[in-house]
This record gives structure tokens, C-alpha cells and sequence, in this order.
């Protein structure tokens, strides 16, 4: 199994980067492939080797956590891979750990693919295997899921906008993606996420 690769991102698409190492160039499926576009020079991914009988595949992520966290979600009856990268695409770890931790079905189903049925099932079968995630923030209580304010979100916007600054885009481009992209953001959603759904308005055109 390839647990890791270590190399250079040379093309990224909105599901999976191209990884160069060695010459070879490994297509990474990733839950947000546009957070590896801030990052110059050798990136580590850690990856996930899934093999079936019609295809290869590796799914990639920029921390253990979320590597760890895949696995655990593609053992649930009904999740399988791509739906596993959209869980982790549409919130955080630490985000989706605290829902299934505290039984909030509310916040699981407004995880792309996930419906109520799905939904307990998670709860049901990761409630007890969870442990290692954020030992720290569970043991000081601030793993629980808050309602963020509209200021917060901006605030992740307001870093968000800046890595996409960074990547080339102007402020007037930015003004009239965040006018497309606001009123669907929920609380919680974090920058890499944001970056995301900007980037995907912004190829959109």
C-alpha cells in the first residue's frame, strides 16, 4: 500500500493533483486539491491506495488526521470513497468528528452524500472508534460544535481571499465570486473550503 508520496504538485484539477516524483506523476484525488496550490516546492500527501477490479486509485490529503479519518469513514456501510472525500471536502475533521461524537445528524446531512440513514449509521458505527482525534480539544471541551457568526465566516473569507489573491486574482473578481458564494456557505466551513468553492465559481466563469 502507498501510505505517502513526496514530491512536486505540476497540475491540479478541481478533484485530484498531478504529483511529480521522480518523474512519475501520481493523479491524487483529494478532498480539496486547491489547498496544495498555495504550497511551492516538495509537498508530502498522504495517501490512501484503494484498488477494485475495474481501477486504481489514490485518494490524498495534506495531514494524518484527515488520512486517518478517511479510513474510518470508508468502513461505513454506504460510504465509499468519493463519497469519503466529499465528507472531508465539506467540513473539517475536527468538524465532522465533534458531529458524530455529539449524534448532530442535523450537521452530517449537510455533508455531500449523506442522508439521515446514513447519517446514523455513521454515528452508530465511528461513535466508539474515534478515539486519538483532537485528544486535546475534547479534553479541554472545545471539541463542541458552535453556531459561528456571519463575522466569522467573513473572517475565514478574509484569509481565504488572500491565498486567492495570491494565486493571481483580482479584487474585483473576488467581490463578485463571494456575492455568488455567500448566502451558500454554512457555519463551520473552513478556508481550504471556501477556497474551493471560490475557485470552482471562478473556473466556472
Amino acid at each position: 500500500m502507498i501510505d505517502f508520496l513526496r514530491g512536486q504538485v505540476v497540475h491540479l484539477e478541481s478533484e485530484y493533483i498531478v504529483l511529480d516524483v521522480h518523474g512519475v506523476g501520481y493523479r491524487v484525488f483529494c478532498p480539496n486539491p486547491y489547498a496544495f496550490a498555495k504550497m511551492e516546492g516538495v509537498v508530502t500527501v498522504y495517501t490512501h491506495h484503494h484498488v477494485r477490479e475495474d481501477a486504481i486509485l489514490l485518494f490524498g490529503f495534506p495531514t494524518r488526521e484527515e488520512q486517518r479519518l478517511f479510513r474510518k469513514l470508508i468502513e461505513v456501510s454506504g460510504i465509499g470513497p468519493r463519497v469519503a472525500l466529499g465528507i472531508l471536502g465539506g467540513g473539517s475533521p475536527d468538524h465532522v468528528v465533534s458531529a458524530i461524537y455529539q449524534e448532530n445528524i442535523s450537521f452530517l446531512i449537510k455533508l455531500p452524500g449523506i442522508g439521515k440513514k446514513t447519517a446514523q449509521r455513521m454515528i452508530l458505527d465511528l461513535k466508539d472508534k474515534l478515539d486519538g482525534f483532537s485528544d486535546a480539544a475534547m479534553a479541554t471541551g472545545l471539541f463542541a460544535l458552535q453556531e459561528e457568526q456571519p463575522e466569522e465566516n467573513g473572517s475565514a473569507w478574509t484569509e481565504a481571499r488572500e491565498g486567492l489573491k495570491a494565486l493571481g486574482y483580482t479584487d474585483s473578481e473576488l467581490d463578485k465570486v463571494w456575492l455568488k458564494i455567500k448566502d451558500t456557505i454554512g457555519s463551520g466551513e473552513s478556508v481550504d473550503v471556501l477556497m474551493k468553492r471560490a475557485l470552482q465559481q471562478l473556473y466556472a466563469g
